[in-house]
């Protein structure tokens, strides 16, 4: 039994993370192995238009700095650990905030978890021909390993996140820059293909929004630092400054990687590769630059990306699950903080759980890809919440205020609007899918509602 002193309501979240721990986050969650192939689906959704596939990069990232500065003011705003599990109870209704984080909890935060542990010795399979087995016993310890190391505090797990990030983008920032200085193409970077595009302007619309959300497939990641904003050091400041500085950033990134990736691969060889299903574009530049070197260079970086990008979710993730604890329609255990390094180890613990869990499965993939279309909801929702946030609650201090409000929200809510519509046009049945598990979500939510009126009355 615990002592009075060791109750949830006794010890608060610590605010020991700073600037360059909440770029970490983002970074460190955003820019995983994905940047070696995505490129690939862009540019088979612009029907190989190099040009094209560019701007979507650029148009990937506009988005979600527009995004970012909605996450900002309410983060700055409202600094509470959780959220948009936060933002989602306060602007609507605690359930859709709850339908949020339970999906998050059930599939999609334990599936990316359970994912991207996977991936990481998966990488390393042509080396050492790991079996099934094999793999699936390396990533549920690395599960337990980074887990058990960030119940030690949000310092020691933003310190990891730091260095990862910095080791992780060393070699990225080679292969950039040898492709960019070494390369011989010249790419034709025309946006508008021969001949026109087949339906005119609609068609051109639909064809930029389709690659686009395979840009922001390599984007997904960034919403995840206001989880943390309670143990952000000058929230109000340093939140908005990481969301801005570290999208932003990344967009160039990708920009450049994508245009040095044109600088040293042949039109019809990038054709043919893809075509072939080959489509890791980058570590092939990276080869034809570095010849052997490169391609330790690009594994070097693939696994530090997988393992800081671990490292991020584990930390952000278990955030949703206290805030909606704290908010009491969870399991009152996972409110419950370390008194000595006051972090949420329960909510980290059974994040584990489920997450090794989902590493026992087949089809993790599809697993987490479900929820993609829920994803953009729940996006959309937190969008829309500042100008709620800003009737609902005009006398809340705003150290932040979104640029160019209301007009860049609202861009932002038609941004994501069209792109929503265009994946339920795509891929109707998964969009349709997707959305069971919050459904679910909600109806436990009033199982909880209903035991705690309950409790109340008693």
């Amino acid at each position: 039994m615990g002592s009075k002193n060791e109750s949830p309501e006794k010890v608060t979240l610590k605010r020991d993370m700073g600037l360059f721990g909440g770029i970490g986050i983002i970074a460190g969650i955003v820019v995983g192995s994905g940047i070696f192939y995505l490129g690939s689906y862009v540019l088979q959704r612009t029907n190989m238009n190099m040009g094209l596939a560019l701007l979507c990069w650029i148009v990937g990232g506009v988005v979600s700095i527009l995004g970012g500065l909605c996450f900002a003011e309410l983060g700055a705003c409202d600094p509470a650990a959780g959220g948009m599990v936060v933002y989602l109870d306060k602007a609507y209704h605690p359930v859709v905030g709850y339908m949020f984080g339970f999906t998050s909890w059930l599939l999609s935060g334990a599936g990316s978890l359970a994912a991207v542990a996977i991936a990481l010795p998966t990488t390393l399979q042509s080396y050492f021909s790991f079996s099934e087995w094999t793999i699936k016993i390396i990533a549920i310890l690395l599960i337990i390993a980074l887990t058990a190391y960030n119940c030690f505090g949000i310092k020691a797990g933003a310190i990891l996140q730091n260095v990862s990030l910095v080791a992780k983008l060393i070699p990225i920032v080679l292969i950039i820059a040898g492709a960019l200085i070494m390369g011989d193409q010249n790419p034709d970077l025309s946006i508008i293909p021969q001949g026109g595009f087949e339906g005119g302007i609609g068609g051109a619309i639909r064809t930029i929004a389709f690659a686009t959300v395979a840009t922001l497939w390599a984007y997904e990641g960034w919403t995840n630092v206001n989880s943390v904003a309670e143990e952000i050091k000058n929230p109000e400041k340093n939140l908005p400054r990481a969301l801005i500085f570290g999208i932003g950033s990344i967009t160039i990134l990708y920009a450049l990687f994508n245009l040095a990736i044109y600088k040293v691969l042949p039109y019809d060889e990038v054709v043919s590769m893809i075509n072939s299903d080959n489509l890791y574009l980058g570590t092939e530049v990276a080869k034809r630059v570095f010849g052997s070197l490169g391609g330790a260079l690009v594994l070097a970086a693939m696994l530090i990306a997988m393992f800081g990008s671990l490292n991020g979710m584990i930390i952000s993730f278990a955030r949703y699950y206290y805030a909606m604890a704290v908010e009491g329609h969870f399991f009152k255990s996972q409110a419950k903080l370390s008194p000595k390094y006051q972090v949420p180890t329960n909510a980290l613990i059974w994040q584990a759980i489920i997450s090794i869990i989902l590493v026992l499965l087949r089809n993790l993939d599809q697993l987490t890809s479900l929820v993609v279309f829920s994803g953009m909801v729940f996006n959309t929702l937190v969008v829309i919440a500042v100008i709620i946030y800003r009737k609902k609650f005009p006398n809340m201090e705003r150290p932040y205020k979104a640029w160019g409000y209301p007009v860049t929200v609202v861009l932002s809510v038609i941004l994501f609007a069209a792109l929503m519509l265009n994946t339920l046009i795509e891929d109707p049945l998964t969009s349709i899918i997707g959305l069971v598990v919050p459904a679910i979500g909600a109806v436990v939510y009033f199982i909880f509602d209903a035991k705690l009126k309950k409790e109340r009355q008693a």
